[in-house]
């Protein structure tokens, strides 16, 4: 396993969700019932340990997919798209609108973390294939 392609490609999805969170980012502090300063960002928001545990979560996430389109021959971009699409859309947004399903939380939240994991693991995708 190319380990140099995981870890870009993790810092790319990483990435992603700063900006994904960053236009979102309204909308999802107020339906997620995370805690706020006065400025009505995340209290949270600074610590470095909850980068990098999303940054540790999202390498792993990238490293199982590398493992899945090396043992499935994904070996172009188009397809590199398609299976990192698909990964987000159909296994893991599912999973997020689940939890959030259970938890009684806002059903916008479920299109906005989906949404992310779905954006996410399609340009992951990409990149994993792009660097093979």
């Amino acid at each position: 396993m190319d380990i140099f392609a995981v870890i870009v490609a993790a810092a790319v999805g990483f990435a992603i969700g700063a900006l994904w969170y960053g236009v979102f980012r309204r909308q999802w502090v107020a339906n997620s019932g995370v805690p706020t300063d006065a400025t009505g960002a995340p209290t949270n928001g600074g610590n470095p340990v909850t980068y990098l545990g999303a940054y540790i979560c999202i390498l792993l996430v990238t490293g199982m997919m590398r493992h899945i389109f090396s043992m499935a021959e994904i070996d172009t971009m188009l397809k590199g798209l398609m299976a990192g699409g698909g990964i987000g859309l159909f296994i893991i947004a599912p999973w997020i609108t689940l939890n959030n399903l259970f938890s009684a939380r806002a059903r916008c939240l479920c299109w906005i973390d989906g949404g992310y994991a779905t954006v996410a693991c399609a340009v992951i995708g990409i990149v994993l294939v792009a660097m093979m």
